[in-house]
């Protein structure tokens, strides 16, 4: 699975004229799942999310995560993480699981961070969404169950 984290200071997501969720502070995760995921990859994701020392501490270093701040995780899924551009102009989709697997591991995600104590609000599966959100730092991490990067 893959990831782009961003640490934010609020976001939004919308389908069509409906606000799928609203989160304040926290971390907003764009998830792609990958054909060769399974249940432990989004399990070991949602560790990394939630554990991520991203946060700043009393002296102003990145030391604190979001079980730290009490921050909320927004989840969006987003099979372009998996697109490959390295051959001509249109990327291929093709390490991009299918809806009918990648679903469940979304959730999958969703409900490991909820277990570990985190509030999360998600998007809309295989909707049409615009993400707003105000990117604090700005920081954003790259994270690859499979360590591709």
């Amino acid at each position: 699975m893959r990831a782009v984290v961003q640490r934010v200071r609020s976001a939004e997501v919308r389908v069509g004229d409906d606000v799928a969720c609203q989160m304040g502070e926290g971390l907003l995760a764009f998830v792609g799942v990958g054909r060769s995921d399974d249940a432990q990859s989004a399990a070991a994701l949602a560790q990394r999310i939630v554990g991520l020392r991203i946060f700043s501490d009393a002296s102003d270093r990145m030391n604190r995560c979001l079980l730290d701040t009490g921050g909320t995780l927004g989840i969006v899924s987003q099979f372009t993480l998996y697109g490959d551009a390295r051959h001509g102009r249109r990327p291929s989709f093709a390490a991009a699981s299918p809806a009918d697997q990648a679903a469940p591991l979304i959730e999958a995600v969703v409900d490991a961070a909820r277990a570990l104590g985190v509030p999360v609000v998600t998007g809309r599966f295989q909707a049409a969404m615009e993400v707003s959100l105000v990117n604090a730092g700005p920081v954003t991490i790259l994270l690859d169950t499979e360590k591709v990067f």
